[in-house]
């Protein structure tokens, strides 16, 4: 029996910009139903892997695919994508924005609509359904941004610092919801700079520096490899920082 192929294989994959070289040389895989963590400093190559991954840049080497291919909006992936940098109409209500892109998705209004408001009322958002988006806090604005990356229930997730500006309350709220799509089998890619999230959530994880892999595997492997410092350790101590002293 033919075996599936692993939900993202990126292979040699290069990118120039005129006499900079974003990546190098990169490949690595994340296999279907694991939670993978995309993690690096910043300028290291993790956003411009996944805009090459999902088309919107074009790679000048190597291939990047979803299950197996490249990826195309029109195909049957479901897949859901929370770029760092926000993408949503500031100007219209909460509920048509969220209905707008759910109708995108191929779900029936009401379904959208249904769905929506649940969504709202679980982060609290429910009051705030029929209010201009620019209208809510950074942080609600965030919450409407999940609430639109998972609607359908999309079978692969990449999201890209989805914490960020979140209060304790709210990150953990947020990663309830993020577990309960991988209980349901979703590959979740995971980019944050919070060491502890990726404890908690991540199967496999790989380091990015300079366009290259620092380190790939398993969170025991790579701890292992470092005589069992923290991720926090590891990641200063890979990025050119100074350990942090513990008493």
């Amino acid at each position: 029996m033919k075996q599936a192929p692993d939900a993202i294989s990126i292979d040699n994959f290069c990118m120039i910009f005129g006499k900079t070289t974003v990546i190098d040389d990169l490949s690595f895989a994340v296999k279907r139903g694991e939670t993978f963590g995309l993690l690096g400093s910043n300028g290291s190559g993790k956003t411009t892997t996944i805009r090459a991954l999902l088309g919107i840049s074009r790679p000048t080497a190597g291939t990047l695919h979803v299950n197996g291919k490249r990826y195309d909006v029109g195909d049957t992936t479901r897949l859901g994508y929370l770029p760092e940098e926000r993408g949503l109409y500031k100007k219209e209500a909460v509920i048509d924005v969220m209905t707008y892109f759910g109708r995108l998705k191929n779900m029936s209004r009401d379904e959208v609509r249904d769905w929506s408001m649940e969504y709202l009322d679980r982060v609290g958002l429910a009051d705030k359904a029929k209010l201009r988006l620019d209208k809510l806090s950074g942080g609600q604005q965030q919450k409407v941004q999940l609430g639109v990356t998972i609607m359908d229930d999309p079978s692969l997730l990449i999201l890209d610092e989805p914490t960020k500006g979140f209060d304790p309350v709210n990150r953990r709220l947020l990663m309830n919801i993020i577990e309960e799509h991988q209980a349901k089998g979703a590959t979740v890619v995971f980019v944050t700079h919070q060491m502890e999230e990726v404890e908690r959530l991540c199967d496999r994880i790989i380091l990015l520096k300079d366009g290259n892999a620092a380190e790939y595997g398993t969170i025991a492997e790579i701890r292992k490899k470092h005589s069992g410092k923290s991720l926090d350790d590891i990641f200063v101590s890979i990025y050119g920082g100074e350990e942090v002293t513990r008493a």
